[in-house]
């Protein structure tokens, strides 16, 4: 087995002429080149076998290959022609078995990440009369490679957004220019907007015992200021600008509904209890002494301050169940991890809310 690492890379120039991808603009598909491999077939192997139709688009790139119908028919697909623009799985019927008449050379893409490339493209090059960030987003390189990266649109601050609310986020999204040392979330201030990080470095930092402490380092496509809107409380650290840059921002009203709610699945204890009966885990966003006098059996803590520095910890196969004592900060959490791309109910109402609690154990 070859390991990915040995494989070429496709290129652009291969990516255009695929009949999904034909529309997408150069950047984009440089982006997409960085994670897209040409793997080889031998003459004789079937390019099909163990592959599943279901999660993936395969292409022929280069060579020949015998395709078997379901219901009788054959074609000899060749690299390069214009029915090789359609993925191989994707064909005019259902592919029973292949045979490479040549070695050839083929392109496995996930479907989910056409999908995601079509959607965002799309909804940002439809007719019509277009708003200022549908049209930058569609054709300018520095936000397809910061804010809207094709890292970004699948496990970044939009992978979960509903396609139905992005033209409004383009509508609603507001575009700003930062100077270096400018402040754009002061701790103790309201929350009043959300930010991404388009260009530009960001410091966050907080008060601890009267001595400043920094926290983390944001670059192009970090989201930042979601805490205090999601869980309605006060900015817990200070954002300021380490050089020259520029932000989207997105009111906090607009904020709620197109962002939020969609990434915030709520749960009621019973189901909540069911669901970790069936191995999903608690997750404890207090304080650890409030974790260790009420936690719930099984439960890890993982308190609000500490969820970024979880993204790289916590197993994503898993499913979790985020709860606090009232349901603020475990909701907060639960959106900063469903936009990183964790499966993380919310325990609506918190502990205090829930009518039913099983004993310790």
């Amino acid at each position: 087995m070859v390991g990915r690492g040995q494989l070429p890379r496709a290129t652009p120039a291969q990516l255009a002429a695929l009949a999904p991808l034909s529309a997408l603009p150069a950047e984009r598909l440089a982006e997409l080149a960085e994670i897209a491999f040409v793997e080889r077939a031998a003459r004789g192997s079937d390019p099909l076998e163990g592959r599943s139709s279901h999660v993936q688009s395969l292409f022929l790139l280069q060579g020949e290959v015998l395709l078997a119908f379901q219901g009788g028919g054959t074609q000899v697909l060749v690299g390069g022609t214009e029915d090789a623009r359609i993925a191989i799985n994707r064909s005019r019927g259902r592919v029973l078995r292949a045979k490479a008449i040549t070695d050839v050379d083929l392109l496995a893409l996930d479907d989910e990440v056409l999908d995601i490339l079509a959607t965002w493209d799309e909804v940002a090059s439809a007719g019509g009369e277009l708003s200022p960030m549908a049209r930058a987003v569609h054709s300018d390189p520095r936000l397809m490679a910061s804010a809207f990266s094709l890292a970004s649109l699948r496990s970044g601050a939009f992978a979960q957004l509903p396609a139905a609310h992005i033209d409004e986020l383009f509508k609603r999204f507001h575009r700003m220019r930062v100077q270096r040392g400018e402040t754009l979330i002061r701790e103790g201030d309201e929350g009043d907007y959300y930010y991404v990080v388009e260009a530009g470095r960001f410091e966050v930092a907080r008060q601890v015992g009267g001595v400043r402490v920094v926290l983390a380092e944001l670059k192009g496509g970090d989201a930042f200021g979601e805490e205090a809107l999601v869980s309605e409380a006060k900015r817990n650290a200070s954002v300021q600008a380490l050089g020259d840059g520029a932000v989207l921002r997105l009111a906090r009203q607009e904020f709620n509904a197109l962002l939020r709610e969609p990434l915030l699945h709520r749960m009621g204890f019973p189901d909540a209890a069911e669901k970790v009966r069936r191995g999903a885990v608690w997750l404890d966003v207090r304080y650890p002494s409030e974790y260790q006098y009420d936690k719930l059996p099984g439960a890890i803590n993982v308190p609000l301050a500490e969820v970024r520095n979880m993204f790289g910890v916590l197993d994503r196969s898993r499913e979790y169940v985020a709860y606090c004592q009232t349901g603020r900060r475990s909701a907060a959490a639960a959106f900063l991890f469903s936009q990183r791309g964790f499966r993380v109910w919310l325990l609506e109402g918190g502990l205090k809310g829930a009518a039913a609690r099983p004993p310790e154990g």
